[in-house]
């Protein structure tokens, strides 16, 4: 048997102990245990909740049966408990997870109120700062602090940054408004010294030496660790792959891509897949389940000559909902004579809930599917392609999203069934409604509902986009909808075959043309001058787009700076030689400069240049927001372009083309995509989350690298992105009242961002704006404790401010990411 038991607590309670534990256990046949609490050497009732535990799976070799070996309890015990044992039992097997004696017990047994576990204490030679961190939290929903205490009883001073911890969350031992739970306390520390940890909630207080935890620092993954997981990966498609690209780009780039990576598609997504979907007892808790929303659903699927184990796939998963109230609509065009015919016959008879038709002529693959659709009679339509399948509980987890609100438009994530190797690979695991995401490609693709008279309102699917008509058609839904439900589970399979577009994108660039032309009806329907351009390969069924500056409206560009006149003046001549936006004005906001060499500078900028303006700043002390917010006093511009000193313009086009998107009636804010000075990614958008606060995405990664649905190289909506090159309304800015001054450093920009969202405003990353970004030359890094503090201290007031938006999630990145250890990592 495999078992860890994570954790455990025995608290007074008012009659006897209160005995909290999680931790996960499996049998030998990688099934969950089942457990046995005994107090006294007499089992007791306790109540082990299940939990899913794909990771634990991942990590220790288990298969996907596993699943839901986590459990986690909280029991109380009445009487006089002089022994506990609890015990998991699974084929066969019996496992002692625990045995406190009664002397033992007593030594266990604590009278607070606060859980917690201390998990790691490192220290930086450095910056002589020390760290733990760990969790912690209130049984009773007590405020929360933290200590250093050195070996001679004094109080350290420290600062303390809180992360979310949503296993704590998902086990049941914290409520939502309580996620914040984990923990990391900095402090200074002396060689020789000893420490202790204190947590006190105003009624009682924890204390633990810290030095059993003290771990050496991280040094980094070794290439050799890399490489070793890179040859497990090791087989035919991947070599075939790993040529194409060396071919295309370089051994060198090839390898250093790899290496760079693998991380990221580390985990087995087959075997993730297998353990985080609907189980056994799910499916039947679903077909019990009984809704006051009970709306009919109408898969259409047009057929065509189909292989009869895709045909009876495609239309076994429909028999196989959990969810009753569907029916399944079929076109037929296939061959008189083809066996295709007979089946649909068979499975009509099997059950009523099945129609068809027999088509006469071949309409296409769009007036196909109308035909399809003539026959739905259910409210809500479900497009279905014939060698595709559809998870049990697809409609289920539709349904139960359905009785919060009654949306128009609904889609799920997927991913694509490899046929030949008979796994599932290449997730879309997507975000929530993005509109720019999607005129950059078809994200949404499958499962896609929408109710059945607002299809049949727009016209249905139309034959002139044949090979992109789903996604003319989600547009034209999405335009006329009430709203826009995301699903955030995988509940569709898109087959991969020898003649399928997701086996072989080459194989139809008809599809990739029907979809260009798709999205420029959208544009020109809504209003917007754009023009879209088909991205060449090897990014078939991507877009670029431009959109018109009609009247080029001036730009201000505001640039805060003290000293540094070699990296300002790099940032300025970018802006006068490499940007071709002519109409756009340079405020530097001078900010306690003392050196003759920086204000000659100014000088010979003003003479020069009339354009620019140097404006004094005469505050003591730092503070980024007052000292925008005093730029965007002065500006003239109907937009502002907030920059950092230590930025340079890469591509030429890029103001206009972050003017362009920033220009749009739905848009608030735009951000560029940042380098490091070697062309790797310093910012692509920004989650809010990552740590309990927020972090950027892709940072590190090659400049031509795709990233995750190939986010790094697509225009697409966030929740933030840095104020190092910001572009914004000065309208909204004015409405929302600039930055909040309250954030001298840290923070401002996100929570800019976050006002702005609350307005109805997009937040969109221009992949195509490229800019360097030489980060922190000017004010340096946060590696002293002063700093550290500080910037902890506005990471709490940003906590405290947007509780709701961290508990929620960002509705831009998928949840099935986890958000505690960085960006599209699979929980």
């Amino acid at each position: 048997m495999k078992y860890d038991l994570e954790f455990y607590t025995l608290k007074k309670a008012a009659q006897g102990l209160r005995f909290i534990a999680f931790g996960w256990a499996a049998g030998a046949d990688d099934k969950p245990a089942e457990y046995l609490l005994l107090v006294n050497g007499q089992p007791v009732h306790a109540e082990f909740k299940r939990v899913r535990r794909s990771n634990v799976c991942e990590i220790n070799g288990l298969s996907f049966s596993a699943a839901e070996c986590g459990f986690f309890s909280d029991t109380l015990l009445d009487g006089n408990i002089r022994s506990l044992r609890l015990i998991a039992r699974g084929n066969n097997e019996t496992q002692e997870l625990l045995h406190l004696s009664d002397e033992q017990l007593k030594n266990k047994v604590s009278d607070t109120g606060i859980v917690y576990k201390t998990e790691s204490y490192t220290k930086d030679n450095a910056s002589k700062m020390a760290m733990v961190t760990g969790w912690a939290a209130s049984l009773d929903h007590h405020q929360l602090s933290f200590h250093i205490i050195d070996e001679n009883g004094n109080e350290i001073d420290s600062t303390l940054r809180l992360s979310a911890k949503h296993d704590l969350l998902r086990n049941g031992l914290i409520e939502k408004e309580e996620l914040l739970s984990g923990f990391t306390v900095y402090f200074p520390f002396e060689q020789n010294q000893s420490y202790w940890l204190q947590i006190e909630d105003g009624s009682g207080i924890e204390k633990e030496c810290i030095e059993s935890f003290y771990i050496e620092p991280p040094r980094g993954r070794s290439i050799l660790s890399r490489a070793k997981t890179i040859i497990r990966n090791v087989n035919l498609e991947n070599v075939r792959k790993f040529y194409s690209y060396s071919r295309s780009d370089g051994l060198m780039k090839t390898i250093r891509r790899t290496l760079q990576y693998q991380g990221l598609g580390n985990i087995d997504y087959n075997k993730w897949f297998l353990r985080n979907r609907v189980t056994e007892q799910e499916i039947e808790e679903q077909k019990n389940t009984q809704f006051s929303y009970s709306p009919t659903f109408s898969f259409i699927v047009p057929t065509y000559n189909t292989k009869e184990h895709f045909f009876r796939e495609m239309a076994d998963t429909v028999l196989a909902q959990t969810y009753p109230n569907w029916e399944l609509c079929i076109a037929d065009g296939s061959d008189e004579d083809h066996p295709c015919r007979q089946l649909i016959k068979e499975y009509a008879a099997k059950d009523s809930r099945i129609k068809y038709t027999f088509l006469n002529e071949n309409y296409g693959i769009s007036g196909n599917t109308n035909k399809a659709l003539e026959l739905a009679g259910g409210e809500y339509t479900a497009l279905y392609d014939h060698d595709d399948f559809v998870e049990p509980d697809a409609l289920f987890e539709i349904v139960k999203a359905l009785q919060e609100k009654n949306y128009d438009v609904i889609y799920t994530d997927e991913d694509k069934f490899n046929d030949r190797k008979k796994v599932y690979d290449d997730p879309n695991l997507k975000s929530d409604w993005n509109p720019d995401l999607f005129t950059s490609h078809n994200y949404i693709t499958h499962l896609f509902v929408a109710k059945t008279d607002l299809i049949r309102r727009v016209g249905g699917l139309r034959s002139e986009y044949d090979g992109s008509q789903d996604y003319d058609l989600i547009f034209r839904c999405i335009e006329n909808a009430n709203g826009v439900l995301h699903i955030p589970k995988i509940l569709y399979h898109w087959r991969m075959h020898v003649s399928s577009t997701a086996g072989n994108p080459e194989s139809k660039m008809y599809c990739y043309y029907a979809g260009q032309k798709a999205i420029q009806s959208h544009f020109d329907r809504t209003g917007i001058e754009a023009t879209v351009e088909l991205a060449p390969k090897p990014y078939y069924g991507c877009y670029k787009t431009t959109y018109a500056t009609t009247g080029n409206p001036l730009v201000s560009v505001i640039i805060p700076n003290c000293e540094n006149k070699d990296v300002l003046e790099t940032c300025v001549n970018s802006l006068l030689n490499v940007n071709t936006y002519a109409n756009i004005e340079i405020l530097i906001v001078e900010n306690n400069s003392r050196s003759d060499e920086i204000f000659s500078y100014y000088q010979k900028l003003e003479s020069e240049h009339e354009n620019i303006h140097v404006i004094r700043w005469d505050q003591e002390g730092f503070n980024y927001s007052a000292i925008n917010n005093f730029g965007a006093a002065h500006a003239k511009g109907e937009y502002l372009l907030l920059l950092n000193n230590d930025t340079e313009v890469i591509s030429p086009d890029a103001i206009s083309r972050m003017l362009g998107v920033c220009m749009r009636e739905d848009v608030g804010i735009v951000g560029a995509k940042l380098l490091y000075a070697d062309n790797t990614v310093q910012h692509a958008g920004v989650v809010i989350g990552f740590e309990g606060y927020a972090g950027h995405v892709f940072n590190g990664t090659d400049e031509d690298s795709s990233g995750f649905m190939m986010r790094a190289k697509l225009n697409c909506d966030y929740s933030a992105v840095t104020a190092a090159c910001l572009m914004t309304k000065k309208s909204i800015y004015t409405q929302v009242e600039g930055l909040d001054e309250t954030f001298r450093v840290a923070a401002n920009d996100v929570d800019y961002c976050l006002k702005v969202r609350q307005t109805g405003k997009l937040v969109v990353y221009c992949a195509d704006a490229l800019f360097h970004h030489f980060e922190s030359k000017t004010r340096g890094y946060e590696n002293t404790f002063e700093k550290r503090k500080r910037f902890d201290d506005e990471v709490r007031h940003f906590q405290e401010k947007w509780m709701n938006y961290l508990i929620e999630g960002d509705p831009y990145y998928n949840p099935n990411f986890e958000v505690e250890y960085g960006p599209y990592i699979l929980r």
